[in-house]
Formats: C-alpha cells, structure tokens, sequence
C-alpha cells in the first residue's frame, strides 16, 4: 500500500477538524459547511479521503483572514471616496443655485 493509501488515525482526523475550525473562524466556511465537513472528516478512512475534505481551502486560514481585512479596508475607502465625490457634486450644485439667484 502506498503512502498516500495509508489509513487515517483519530489524531489525524481531529487535525483535519481543528483546520476547520481555524477556516470557519476566518470566515472561509460557513458553519453548514463546517458541519458537512467535520461529518466528512469522520467518515474518511484514509489520508486522501482527509485531504479531499480541505483540498480548497488555503493551507494558512491566518491569511486568508488577512486578506479578507484588506479587502474590506479598500472597500471602506472606495466608501469614503465615493461620500467625498457626493458631497463635491452636491456643494457644486449650491454653488451654481447661488450664482444663479444672485444673477437674476
């Protein structure tokens, strides 16, 4: 039998589990996800059968989480960005009012 045939233990499967945890912590799985996952985890017999069950997700959920922050940061700024152009228009808009009443 090859190595990757090898037949999971209890402590590789509750590895597996704690991945999870670590991926639905950092907002990579939803908890249905989780739950369908953990029952997958259970059920495997071998060492590919735990690899399929993560096979999608990062090996580092820390960065994924980092990278969910600067998505968000961006996000926050094009926000910002967006409030500053608003108000330009609507301050160009009383201005022209302005010049218009006092024109006439």
């Amino acid at each position: 039998m090859t190595e990757s045939g090898l037949r999971a233990s209890d402590a590789d499967r509750q590895r597996v589990i704690t991945a999870l945890e670590r991926h639905t912590a950092a907002g990579l799985l939803t908890l249905d996800e989780f739950g369908e996952r953990v029952a997958q985890v259970l059920r495997a017999v071998t060492h590919p059968e735990l690899r399929a069950v993560t096979a999608d997700l990062p090996p580092d959920p820390a960065l994924a989480e980092k990278m969910a922050e600067e998505e968000s940061a961006a996000r926050r700024a094009n926000a910002r960005q967006l409030a500053i152009a608003f108000a330009l228009a609507v301050l160009t808009l009383v201005v022209l009012g302005i010049i218009l009443a006092v024109g006439r």
